[in-house]
């Protein structure tokens, strides 16, 4: 009849057994069939063509093509038309073609008021009786437009007046040439239903609906340029809709590649991508796209995918009987019901089972509503009258009893347990209920790809950085946690999320393990826990589930972890613990020769840090990166890893030079320790004397003057630099003139300045005078005295 998506799969069935049976014959029948393309597809079969009984049609388009997806419009134009017919026409059942529940509403509302005023010019017996139609009423107000009454009949529907139902009576349509058509945005992974344009052939079959009886009359409320620009047919579904459960099925029934499948209109590739990915999130296939144990498992369930996979979920949270129950209940339409004249008694009567912690606790609250109310009343006429006084579709209810007795004999049969030494029996007869926080992790398990971060009120980010919206029905409305999860993103005027619950974010980890994408950044050396750690960053479909987890960097990135541990470990000496020979060793050595450096104020005598890091990074294996894997290494012998002077210099010292750094110094029969300090611009700087407090009264201040002999030139020089002009350029070149007066000083006979003084004035007739002599002298050219007891 009409091109669903189990159609074309089995028509793609069909075509393959004719290659092996071709005493079968096959007939496709449908009244807006492509028969080129069928033909084609099935070896070029015969085409046959079958008038239907069916009375002339007049075909009326509007002289101006209004803006259809103006909601006012249509609408508006409908009404006008529907007057007009019923006051220039012959009486006669009117059917009105509307897009969406909303504009039916609106339909019904302004005819009933339109045709009830005075200018209607309509007496109350001849008044019409104006009918809505569409998926979600209940099945009592469904069945009016099939009974006969008094006078003129008006029925505004959707679609489904188009393909599912025929409406008896029809001489008059009004086709507004709009339908909600659902497709799947392959690219953004949701669902969209909007308001479209509906083909020719749709347009065609919905004139023909006022043919049945007699000659009949259809207005389209578009202009003919518009109908003739259309296309011709509908896109079929496959091209339309999520492959998943079509690539599952053909899986399990050993169909083959999807795209080699002999569909009538093969779908894209990315297309069947898609599908591929979704199941292996879902873990039906591996990453060779063949089936899992899970998968055959799915495969085998009446339901899609990700329902499929919240069963399985469920076991290992002991939440079978509560998700089974949800799973039938996301397999069908939502069995309550508000009709347009009793929402308000609606509302009361559901609010009897609405939870207010998630929507899919609402629907077992409703389970065990119907359960018991069933098991008392044992009639089907009572829960008819039940259902009724509920605002429940009695035949919806039954479909979710006969889908959820289904998936129970499915599961009992299966010989899968799980992880657990409990049967599936086990599961569905326990009676003791499952926690809140169980079943909502069963049912994330397979709605991963449909959780969202608060942003604001009722917006939130959704996967892919898309923005959602609550559901306004859902009972999360304004009262929405930090983090939710939906069982379907529904995308109308906006992307809205339905059907709702609130969830932790720690459960999102655990769950989509393989799904989740990890950066990390500050690797560093973690003193304490010797090792190095990063931060780390967790996403899942670009929301971060996780932010600044400490982590061993060792086993993100093994080759830069052993970098930062050499570096800041060994050559930064900031290992923690009880040290390792080899690095007491090397520190001893290398704290040695650093004194050496304060000696001689020079800071180039020990290499760089980059040969100190080469030298281990040459000796130490790769797979050495932390403290642990070092004590591992160690157990061999760390001979290796000693340090000698000559891994250190950069050059041989001289010991001559040493010697003018004395470590210690003689005044007289007292010998005093000496410190040295190279830190310019601390107060530390320079040559420390450390003078015993009980030997204090022998220092003679004059004789630290001279200070060292490696330090003497030094302070000459600045010395005479710091000299008045007149003199000073009389003794340039200064660093000459200094050496030559070093060299006729007696070292330590005095005091130091008076023997400048008279060095100066015996070489070059130059008085000083001992005022004349600088006085902010640096701190490394000045004796520093430390007081000890």
């Amino acid at each position: 009849h009409e091109r669903s998506l189990n159609i074309d799969f089995l028509l793609g069935i069909l075509s393959r057994i004719l290659v092996n049976r071709p005493d079968l014959k096959l007939i496709i029948t449908s009244a807006t069939i492509d028969t080129a393309k069928f033909s084609t597809a099935f070896n070029n079969a015969p085409i046959v063509k079958i008038s239907g009984r069916t009375y002339p049609v007049e075909i009326r388009y509007l002289d101006n093509d209004e803006v259809l997806l103006d909601d006012s419009s249509y609408i508006d134009q409908a009404v006008r038309t529907v007057l007009e017919i019923i006051r220039n026409e012959k009486p006669g059942d009117i059917l009105v073609f509307m897009p969406t529940e909303r504009d039916i509403r609106e339909t019904v509302e302004t005819l009933n008021k339109k045709l009830r005023l005075p200018d209607a010019r309509l007496s109350p017996s001849r008044t019409p009786t104006v009918m809505p139609l569409f998926g979600r009423l209940s099945a009592a107000d469904q069945n009016r437009i099939f009974q006969r009454i008094k006078g003129i009949k008006i029925v505004v529907a959707t679609n489904v007046a188009e393909t599912s139902i025929t409406v008896p009576g029809i001489r008059y349509v009004i086709d507004s040439g709009l339908a909600r058509i659902l497709s799947y945005n392959v690219r953004s992974g949701t669902t969209k239903l909007p308001v479209s344009r509906i083909s020719r052939s749709s347009c065609e079959q919905r004139a023909g609906r006022c043919g049945r009886l007699g000659p009949g009359i259809c207005v389209r409320l578009y202009s003919e340029e518009n109908y003739q620009n259309r296309p011709r047919f509908t896109l079929p579904e496959v091209l339309r809709a999520n492959l998943a459960e079509v690539i599952l099925r053909m899986l399990y029934l050993r169909l083959g590649d999807p795209d080699r499948f002999p569909f009538v209109d093969p779908p894209k590739r990315r297309a069947i991508n898609d599908g591929y990915k979704l199941l292996t999130e879902l873990g039906a296939v591996n990453n060779k796209k063949k089936l899992t144990p899970r998968g055959r498992l799915m495969a085998r369930l009446p339901l899609y995918p990700r329902i499929s996979r919240m069963i399985i979920a469920a076991k290992d949270n002991n939440a079978l009987r509560e998700v089974c129950v949800i799973a039938a209940a996301l397999s069908i339409q939502d069995p309550r019901v508000r009709p347009v004249d009793k929402e308000k008694e609606a509302d009361e009567a559901h609010n009897r089972f609405i939870s207010e912690k998630s929507d899919f606790l609402t629907f077992i609250n409703l389970w065990h509503l119907y359960q018991n109310t069933l098991a008392k009343l044992k009639s089907q006429n009572k829960m008819r009258k039940f259902c009724k006084t509920h605002f429940l579709a009695y035949q919806r209810m039954r479909e979710w009893r006969d889908i959820h007795e289904q998936i129970l004999s499915i599961l009992l049969k299966n010989r899968q347990p799980g992880n657990s030494r409990k049967t599936t029996a086990d599961f569905i007869l326990n009676k003791i209920p499952a926690s809140e926080d169980a079943i909502h992790q069963a049912i994330l398990a397979g709605n991963l790809r449909h959780i969202g971060q608060k942003i604001k009120g009722n917006i939130y980010q959704g996967a892919r950085q898309h923005e959602i919206s609550l559901f306004p029905g859902s009972t999360l409305f304004n009262r929405g946690s930090q983090w939710v999860m939906s069982a379907e993103l529904v995308e109308t005027g906006k992307l809205y999320a339905r059907c709702l619950a609130p969830i932790k974010v720690e459960w999102l980890e655990p769950l989509a393990a393989n799904l989740c994408r990890s950066s990390y950044s500050s690797p560093h050396w973690q003193k304490r826990e010797g090792r190095v750690v990063a931060l780390e960053k967790v996403t899942l479909f670009g929301l971060v589930i996780v932010s600044g987890r400490r982590v061993n960097y060792g086993r993100i990135n093994q080759v830069e972890a052993r970098e930062i541990f050499i570096q800041s470990a060994l050559v930064d000496n900031k290992f923690s613990g009880r040290l390792p020979n080899f690095l007491k060793h090397n520190q001893k050595l290398m704290n040695s020769l650093e004194a050496v450096e304060d000696r001689l104020r020079r800071r180039d005598i020990i290499v760089d840090d980059y040969i100190l890091f080469d030298f281990y990074n040459k000796r130490l294996p790769s797979d050495v990166w932390d403290r642990n894997s070092l004590n591992r290494f160690l157990t061999k012998g760390d001979k290796l890893l000693r340090m000698t002077e000559a891994d250190l210099l950069n050059h041989p010292l001289g010991e001559e030079r040493l010697e003018d750094f004395p470590k210690s110094i003689s005044c007289g029969e007292l010998t005093f320790k000496l410190e040295y300090n190279f830190a310019p611009g601390s107060d530390e700087d320079g040559v420390t004397v450390i003078v015993p407090v009980d030997l204090l009264a022998h220092v003679r201040p004059d004789f630290f003057e001279w200070l060292v002999p490696g330090l003497l030139e030094e302070k000459i020089i600045f010395l005479l630099k710091g000299l008045p002009k007149s003199i000073r350029r009389q003794l340039i070149p200064i660093p000459g003139t200094a050496r030559e007066l070093l060299a006729d000083l007696v070292f330590r006979h005095g005091s130091l300045y008076r023997a400048l003084e008279s060095v100066i004035y015996d070489s070059y007739r130059l008085r000083i005078d001992p005022r004349q002599w600088p006085q902010d002298i640096p701190a490394h050219l000045k004796i520093r005295y430390c007081l000890r007891n």
